[in-house]
């Protein structure tokens, strides 16, 4: 492990906030494969992450890297079997979860870390109000009765920012429209005021003027509530604007670790690079959009060496032969590449 993700013990209130600071959440060395009838998939090979008080961690990754599998193993819903859970720790506030209880696990789910789900109408009960779906979590979790209940789950929808909350608390999921599900899903996901909040994929099949806004209202509810947030995306433009650090996946490895402005600036994997070469540019119309050449490896079998080493423009017989590991470059960085350095100091 690299010496920047080096675990530090949260103080309850040290902020003066009355929240936790330091340290929430800490992802050691996660291994999940899927075994099926073709064979064993390796979909996580050694994550190693964490998430702070107040911080916005994003993930970024092409689809089938592991974000989304290192999420749902984190908040305890991966689908066991095909999944399993082969080496690793998920530790909250220093406490493996991979150990708990099956009702220890489900008391921290709502109250200690909620995800948001990247497809709301999928996630949302057809069948039930919203109002219902949100106010059934103060019930349950909270002992209240159904008034409170429908009270504060009002609360949550006024608080997301949902015109005429109260008229809408008794609105079915297709009532609503891709952008108002989403909030929805927000108000839900932060009823019991989590510590950590993971976004997967928030935006997803919005337009561009509603994706700004559910970004600025995550941002502003985060602030207001000290959250730490783990943002999971493909869409390097929505991360610019909200993360303070970012780990780039690939294979189920974390090939890039840094914080968002060095990464931006310089970066220390081809990847990562290859990412950002193909943002479309402004200054660049009418020319042809650059591409990372091939496709992803597949989990069943992946190349020997650097997993990314087909596809890298780079790649040396060194690539091809060695794993190289996730090590620190710099002050907050590091990088899971042999020539790392040179990439970082190039010109």
């Amino acid at each position: 492990m690299s010496d920047i993700l080096v675990s530090e013990q949260s103080a309850p209130g040290a902020d003066g906030s009355g929240r936790p600071s330091g340290r929430l959440l800490e992802v050691d060395d996660l291994r999940v494969e899927f075994r099926t009838r073709d064979g064993v998939a390796k979909v996580i090979n050694g994550v190693t992450y964490h998430v702070d008080a107040g911080e916005t961690l994003a993930v970024l990754g092409e689809s089938g890297s592991g974000k989304s599998v290192t999420a749902q193993t984190i908040m305890g819903i991966l689908d066991m079997p095909p999944g399993f859970v082969t080496g690793g720790q998920v530790r909250f506030h220093g406490k493996d979860m991979l150990k708990m209880s099956a009702e220890e696990r489900r008391r921290i789910r709502g109250e200690g870390i909620a995800m948001i789900f990247q497809d709301s109408l999928s996630a949302l009960n057809p069948v039930f109000t919203v109002g219902f779906q949100i106010a059934e979590q103060f019930r349950i979790r909270r002992g209240m009765s159904r008034a409170d209940a429908k009270k504060r789950a009002i609360e949550m929808l006024d608080q997301v920012k949902i015109p005429n909350a109260k008229g809408r608390f008794n609105n079915f999921p297709h009532q609503f429209s891709g952008g108002m599900r989403q909030r929805a899903m927000i108000a839900m996901s932060l009823a019991l005021d989590p510590e950590v909040l993971i976004a997967d994929e928030p935006t997803t099949a919005l337009d561009v003027t509603v994706q700004a806004q559910i970004m600025d209202l995550l941002g502003e509810l985060q602030r207001e509530r000290r959250m730490g947030m783990i943002l999971i995306t493909h869409d390097l433009g929505v991360v610019a604007d909200v993360a303070d650090r970012i780990a780039v996946m690939y294979a189920g490895r974390i090939v890039e670790e840094a914080d968002v402005y060095d990464l931006y600036a310089k970066p220390a994997h081809p990847y990562t690079l290859g990412l950002l070469d193909s943002i479309p540019r402004l200054d660049e119309k009418g020319q042809q959009l650059r591409t990372i050449k091939g496709l992803p490896p597949n989990l069943m079998n992946i190349p020997p060496g650097c997993p990314f080493n087909p596809r890298c423009a780079m790649a040396q017989p060194v690539c091809r032969e060695k794993l190289p590991p996730l090590l620190q470059i710099g002050a907050g960085r590091a990088s899971a590449c042999h020539f790392a350095e040179e990439l970082v100091n190039r010109d």
